[in-house]
Protein backbone atom coordinates (compact mmCIF):
# COMPACT_ATOMS: atom_id res chain seq x y z
CA UNK A 1 0.00 0.00 0.00
CA UNK A 2 2.85 2.42 0.85
CA UNK A 3 4.61 1.63 -2.42
CA UNK A 4 1.41 2.48 -4.28
CA UNK A 5 1.22 5.83 -2.49
CA UNK A 6 4.80 6.60 -3.49
CA UNK A 7 4.10 5.64 -7.08
CA UNK A 8 1.03 7.90 -7.18
CA UNK A 9 2.86 10.90 -5.66
CA UNK A 10 6.27 10.62 -7.34
CA UNK A 11 5.35 13.23 -9.97
CA UNK A 12 4.98 15.85 -7.26
CA UNK A 13 7.64 14.77 -4.73
CA UNK A 14 11.05 13.06 -4.95
CA UNK A 15 10.97 9.29 -4.44
CA UNK A 16 13.73 9.57 -1.84
CA UNK A 17 11.69 11.94 0.31
CA UNK A 18 8.52 9.86 -0.05
CA UNK A 19 10.33 6.68 0.98
CA UNK A 20 11.77 8.45 4.03
CA UNK A 21 8.38 9.84 5.09
CA UNK A 22 6.65 6.47 4.71
CA UNK A 23 9.47 4.51 6.30
CA UNK A 24 10.45 2.28 3.38
CA UNK A 25 13.64 1.83 1.43
CA UNK A 26 14.19 3.06 -2.09
CA UNK A 27 15.49 -0.33 -3.11
CA UNK A 28 12.30 -1.91 -1.81
CA UNK A 29 10.19 0.53 -3.82
CA UNK A 30 12.13 -0.08 -7.05
CA UNK A 31 11.98 -3.82 -6.52
CA UNK A 32 8.19 -3.56 -6.10
CA UNK A 33 8.02 -1.35 -9.19
CA UNK A 34 9.86 -3.88 -11.36
CA UNK A 35 7.90 -6.82 -10.00
CA UNK A 36 5.24 -8.06 -12.44
CA UNK A 37 1.69 -7.85 -11.14
CA UNK A 38 0.25 -11.09 -9.81
CA UNK A 39 -3.00 -12.62 -11.05
CA UNK A 40 -5.04 -11.11 -8.21
CA UNK A 41 -3.66 -7.65 -8.94
CA UNK A 42 -4.66 -8.02 -12.57
CA UNK A 43 -8.15 -9.07 -11.46
CA UNK A 44 -8.33 -6.08 -9.14
CA UNK A 45 -7.50 -3.72 -11.99
CA UNK A 46 -10.23 -5.22 -14.19
CA UNK A 47 -12.76 -5.13 -11.34
CA UNK A 48 -11.80 -1.56 -10.51
CA UNK A 49 -12.58 -0.52 -14.09
CA UNK A 50 -16.09 -1.99 -13.74
CA UNK A 51 -16.51 -0.34 -10.34
CA UNK A 52 -15.44 3.08 -11.60
CA UNK A 53 -17.84 2.84 -14.51
CA UNK A 54 -20.82 1.85 -12.33
CA UNK A 55 -19.86 4.48 -9.74
CA UNK A 56 -19.88 7.23 -12.36
CA UNK A 57 -23.21 6.07 -13.81
CA UNK A 58 -24.74 6.17 -10.31
CA UNK A 59 -23.65 9.81 -9.85
CA UNK A 60 -21.40 8.68 -7.00
CA UNK A 61 -24.30 7.32 -4.93
CA UNK A 62 -23.43 3.59 -4.86
CA UNK A 63 -21.88 2.23 -1.68
CA UNK A 64 -20.23 -1.19 -1.52
CA UNK A 65 -23.49 -3.18 -0.92
CA UNK A 66 -25.27 -1.63 -3.89
CA UNK A 67 -22.12 -1.81 -6.01
CA UNK A 68 -21.76 -5.52 -5.24
CA UNK A 69 -25.34 -6.20 -6.38
CA UNK A 70 -24.76 -4.16 -9.53
CA UNK A 71 -21.63 -6.12 -10.47
CA UNK A 72 -23.27 -9.45 -9.75
CA UNK A 73 -26.25 -8.48 -11.91
CA UNK A 74 -23.73 -7.91 -14.71
CA UNK A 75 -22.45 -11.46 -14.25
CA UNK A 76 -19.30 -10.59 -12.30
CA UNK A 77 -18.51 -12.88 -9.36
CA UNK A 78 -17.19 -10.77 -6.52
CA UNK A 79 -17.61 -10.47 -2.76
CA UNK A 80 -18.72 -7.39 -0.88
CA UNK A 81 -15.49 -7.15 1.14
CA UNK A 82 -13.40 -7.04 -2.03
CA UNK A 83 -15.63 -4.34 -3.49
CA UNK A 84 -15.40 -2.35 -0.26
CA UNK A 85 -11.59 -2.64 -0.26
CA UNK A 86 -11.22 -1.52 -3.86
CA UNK A 87 -13.57 1.41 -3.33
CA UNK A 88 -11.81 2.41 -0.12
CA UNK A 89 -8.32 2.21 -1.65
CA UNK A 90 -9.42 4.32 -4.60
CA UNK A 91 -11.38 6.92 -2.61
CA UNK A 92 -14.74 5.99 -4.14
CA UNK A 93 -17.02 7.10 -1.34
CA UNK A 94 -20.74 7.28 -1.93
CA UNK A 95 -22.49 10.62 -1.45
CA UNK A 96 -25.40 10.55 0.96
CA UNK A 97 -28.72 11.30 -0.67
CA UNK A 98 -30.58 14.12 1.00
CA UNK A 99 -33.74 13.10 2.74
CA UNK A 100 -37.00 14.30 1.26
CA UNK A 101 -38.41 17.12 3.33
CA UNK A 102 -42.19 17.42 3.63
CA UNK A 103 -43.57 20.95 3.64
CA UNK A 104 -47.24 20.07 3.12
CA UNK A 105 -49.44 18.14 5.54
CA UNK A 106 -53.02 17.64 4.37
CA UNK A 107 -53.85 15.20 7.18
CA UNK A 108 -54.38 17.54 10.11
CA UNK A 109 -57.16 18.62 12.46
CA UNK A 110 -56.89 22.33 11.69
CA UNK A 111 -59.78 24.11 9.92
CA UNK A 112 -59.55 24.32 6.14
CA UNK A 113 -60.96 27.41 4.42
CA UNK A 114 -62.85 27.09 1.13
CA UNK A 115 -60.77 27.26 -2.02
CA UNK A 116 -61.81 30.64 -3.44
CA UNK A 117 -59.06 30.60 -6.06
CA UNK A 118 -60.33 27.32 -7.55
CA UNK A 119 -57.30 26.91 -9.85
CA UNK A 120 -58.00 30.25 -11.58
CA UNK A 121 -54.59 31.91 -11.55
CA UNK A 122 -55.48 34.75 -13.92
CA UNK A 123 -55.73 38.31 -12.65
CA UNK A 124 -56.53 41.52 -14.50
CA UNK A 125 -54.64 43.78 -12.11
CA UNK A 126 -52.31 43.86 -9.12
CA UNK A 127 -53.43 42.95 -5.60
CA UNK A 128 -56.36 40.84 -6.80
CA UNK A 129 -54.90 37.38 -6.19
CA UNK A 130 -51.90 36.35 -4.16
CA UNK A 131 -50.43 32.87 -3.93
CA UNK A 132 -48.19 31.67 -1.10
CA UNK A 133 -46.05 28.63 -0.49
CA UNK A 134 -43.09 27.39 1.56
CA UNK A 135 -39.98 25.95 -0.05
CA UNK A 136 -36.69 24.71 1.40
CA UNK A 137 -33.00 24.87 0.51
CA UNK A 138 -30.18 22.67 1.83
CA UNK A 139 -27.22 24.63 3.19
CA UNK A 140 -24.04 23.72 5.04
CA UNK A 141 -25.80 24.64 8.29
CA UNK A 142 -28.94 22.58 7.58
CA UNK A 143 -32.32 23.24 6.01
CA UNK A 144 -33.34 26.82 5.29
CA UNK A 145 -37.09 27.34 4.88
CA UNK A 146 -38.40 30.12 2.63
CA UNK A 147 -41.98 31.39 2.62
CA UNK A 148 -43.00 33.59 -0.30
CA UNK A 149 -46.10 35.51 -1.37
CA UNK A 150 -46.50 36.14 -5.10
CA UNK A 151 -48.85 38.54 -6.85
CA UNK A 152 -50.41 36.37 -9.57
CA UNK A 153 -50.95 39.34 -11.88
CA UNK A 154 -47.28 40.25 -12.37
CA UNK A 155 -45.82 36.99 -10.98
CA UNK A 156 -43.74 39.09 -8.60
CA UNK A 157 -42.71 38.28 -5.05
CA UNK A 158 -44.42 40.80 -2.78
CA UNK A 159 -43.48 39.29 0.57
CA UNK A 160 -41.06 36.70 1.93
CA UNK A 161 -39.59 35.30 5.15
CA UNK A 162 -36.81 32.78 5.87
CA UNK A 163 -35.96 30.70 8.92
CA UNK A 164 -34.37 27.49 10.16
CA UNK A 165 -37.67 25.97 11.38
CA UNK A 166 -40.84 25.09 9.52
CA UNK A 167 -43.92 26.57 11.21
CA UNK A 168 -46.98 28.63 10.35
CA UNK A 169 -45.46 31.87 11.70
CA UNK A 170 -43.03 31.82 8.78
CA UNK A 171 -45.92 32.02 6.28
CA UNK A 172 -47.72 34.64 8.37
CA UNK A 173 -44.60 36.81 8.54
CA UNK A 174 -44.28 36.72 4.74
CA UNK A 175 -47.94 37.71 4.44
CA UNK A 176 -47.61 40.58 6.93
CA UNK A 177 -44.63 41.92 4.99
CA UNK A 178 -46.57 41.73 1.72
CA UNK A 179 -49.52 43.61 3.25
CA UNK A 180 -47.22 46.26 4.71
CA UNK A 181 -45.61 46.89 1.32
CA UNK A 182 -48.64 46.61 -0.97
CA UNK A 183 -51.47 47.88 1.30
CA UNK A 184 -54.12 45.93 -0.70
CA UNK A 185 -57.75 46.98 -0.67
CA UNK A 186 -60.69 44.77 0.29
CA UNK A 187 -61.39 41.86 -2.04
CA UNK A 188 -57.87 40.48 -2.39
CA UNK A 189 -57.81 36.66 -2.50
CA UNK A 190 -54.85 35.13 -0.68
CA UNK A 191 -54.32 31.42 -1.35
CA UNK A 192 -51.87 29.25 0.58
CA UNK A 193 -51.20 25.52 0.61
CA UNK A 194 -48.51 24.74 3.17
CA UNK A 195 -48.07 22.77 6.37
CA UNK A 196 -50.92 23.53 8.80
CA UNK A 197 -52.19 26.21 6.39
CA UNK A 198 -54.53 25.30 3.55
CA UNK A 199 -56.69 28.32 2.92
CA UNK A 200 -58.08 30.97 0.64
CA UNK A 201 -59.58 34.12 2.08
CA UNK A 202 -60.66 37.57 1.04
CA UNK A 203 -58.87 40.46 2.64
CA UNK A 204 -60.91 42.91 4.71
CA UNK A 205 -60.38 46.69 4.53
CA UNK A 206 -57.22 47.75 6.34
CA UNK A 207 -57.59 49.88 9.40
Amino acid sequence: MRFRLIDAAKKEFPVQRLCKVLGVSQSGYFAWKDRPACRRQHEDMVLLAHIRSAFALSNATYGSPRMTRELRDDGITIGRHRVARLMRENALKARQRRRFKRTTDSLHAFPVAPNLLNQDFNATGPNQKWGADISYVWTREGWLYLAVVIDLFARRVVGWAAGDRLHKELALLALRRAVAVRRPSAGLIHHADSQRINASFRASPLS
